[in-house]
């Protein structure tokens, strides 16, 4: 059966360990679309974070961000949302106070206000960076709970692995935590974690079975590549599920295909084997 969807993570896949998009990963997306192939980036980040990416390829892809909450196609109109309940979202602030520095509150709205904060600190060397490039879509109020207006995409916390063990220790053992679940992604090599607090029933995988079952896709029609806790689900999903040489171990363990670091385009080795070559498109 030829591969008809391909879905892929972004960091720690599809980009290097510079955050940069290889030549060879841009072309082989390029070829797969080229054939008639939808391509979706499936990641954590946002919608407005994502998109400078996408658009470096050239070519439609279909959104699936906020680790599921969201789906948009290339024409950027809206065909899927899990909201996170307020009641929650104030819930999770409440419990995790101690790590408040690292708490955001995320928003589908169009630019101002998409992160809302408590504050933001230039000398924050952990979290800075990534917000510096979001100065647009952030806001800032003090307490985080009064930004909470309408339901939120998501909660999100960052900081160290320490700091972000303690805070899932604390939600996976809260008395309300059969109402949300979890997304962790951790990079141990820069010292650096976070956490998505998503509704219940929110997952990278379940999103991307709900849009293939939409398109009409079968499950043996799709190839995942992912490299994170956070992928473990989209890659049940597929059919042919990839792991980059440089996944956590946690994805290592099923047997599923295994293709080369994110360092050396592992994203484009995985389409030419199983999507690109001449067996599969027989």
């Amino acid at each position: 059966m030829p591969v008809r969807l391909i879905a892929l993570d972004i960091d720690g896949t599809l980009l290097d360990s510079r955050w940069q998009l290889s030549d060879a990963n841009r072309s082989a997306v390029a070829e797969a679309t080229r054939r008639g192939i939808e391509v979706a980036l499936v990641t954590g980040r946002r919608y407005d974070f994502a998109m400078p990416i996408a658009h470096q390829f050239g070519c439609p892809l279909t959104m699936i961000v906020n680790n599921g909450a969201l789906i948009r196609t290339a024409d950027g109109q809206t065909h899927l949302r899990h909201l996170l309940t307020q009641d929650v979202a104030r819930s999770v602030l409440e419990a995790t106070k101690p790590w408040r520095e690292g708490a955001a509150v995320i928003f589908d709205r169009t630019v101002a206000n998409q992160i809302m904060l408590e504050s933001l600190n230039p000398d924050d060397s952990i979290r800075y960076a990534y917000y510096k490039r979001n100065l647009e879509n952030i806001g800032i109020v003090s307490p985080l709970e009064n930004s909470i207006t309408e339901d939120p995409i998501q909660v999100m916390f960052s900081g160290t692995v320490v700091e972000m063990r303690a805070v899932e220790e604390i939600l996976r053992s809260a008395h309300f935590t059969h109402r949300y679940r979890l997304a962790v992604t951790l990079y141990d090599s820069r010292d650096f974690a976070m956490i998505d607090v998503l509704p219940v029933d929110c997952t990278k995988g379940r999103s991307l079975a709900e849009w293939a079952e939409h398109r009409g896709l079968r499950r043996d029609e799709i190839l995942a590549v992912g490299d994170n806790h956070n992928d473990l689900e989209m890659l049940q999903v597929a059919g042919i599920p990839v792991v980059m040489a440089n996944g956590v171990p946690e994805l290592k363990v099923h047997g599923w295909h295994e293709t080369l670091s994110n360092d050396e385009s592992g994203v484009a080795a995985a389409i030419k084997r199983f999507a690109l070559s001449e067996a599969a498109c027989a």
